[in-house]
């Protein structure tokens, strides 16, 4: 019986010992770089735990580990963390030089962090589907974004701001009417996020009508006075 309650009590020690070992070391943090973070403000997260021993564990989600979010105290340097899923505020972002931190709170008031930097975007372009304007027809200022992950991706109203010299802006269309005299168009572009980025671009208004087509084969064109 005493022999027993010796094992007992040293098996609990051993453990107790390893325990208080098997401290937190430090964190890792990742981000999914399929999630195209580049226009969405939130993207999955995933966060390491690395111990003592060398052992670790992973968050489920992105890194489909075993420790479940609600288990560890998690906070961020921008917005906020919900199951995984880091919700951040854009232009905070950009003021902090696209860095977000990431901590952990461990035993006796302890906290452990790590660093993401997400892409941003370092330039732009207009990418213009036709070389002239008609007029009473809307023309799409289509814009491209090129981000410092490699990717390039379309811009619209919700990331760009615009102004053009003539005409009348209607969502990112330009429609110039009829009557209106310009024979040039002056678009001009800004990141809402960080208005240094900006681009410019002249696109000529078309002052010709299309030719006229040819009737269908086996038909012939009516006469009579043009309309």
């Amino acid at each position: 019986m005493k022999k027993h309650l010796l094992l007992s009590i040293s098996l609990l020690l051993t453990l107790l010992a390893h325990a208080q070992q098997t401290k937190v070391a430090r964190i890792n943090v990742w981000y999914d770089t399929t999630a195209v973070s580049e226009l969405y403000d939130r993207v999955p997260v995933g966060v390491e735990l690395v111990y003592s021993d060398s052992s670790s564990r992973q968050t489920t989600g992105m890194l489909r580990g075993n420790l479940r979010w609600n288990k560890i105290q998690v906070s961020t340097s921008n917005g906020n963390i919900r199951d995984g899923i880091l919700y951040f505020n854009r232009l905070q972002l950009v003021k902090d030089h696209y860095r977000v931190t990431i901590t952990v709170n461990g035993e006796g008031n302890t906290s452990l962090s790590n660093t993401l930097t997400l892409p941003y975007l370092v330039g732009m372009r207009f990418n213009h589907y036709a070389d002239s304007i008609k007029r009473n027809i809307r023309y799409y200022m289509n814009v491209e974004g090129k981000f410092s992950s490699g990717r390039v991706l379309p811009l619209d109203t919700v990331q760009l701001r615009f102004r053009t010299s003539a005409g009348t802006v209607i969502g990112q269309d330009v429609l110039v009417e009829q009557n209106d005299t310009a024979k040039a168009v002056i678009m001009e572009a800004w990141y809402k996020a960080n208005p240094n980025l900006y681009i410019r671009s002249e696109v000529p208004v078309k002052i010709m009508p299309d030719p006229e087509l040819p009737p269908p084969p086996g038909q012939t064109r009516p006469r009579g006075r043009r309309q």
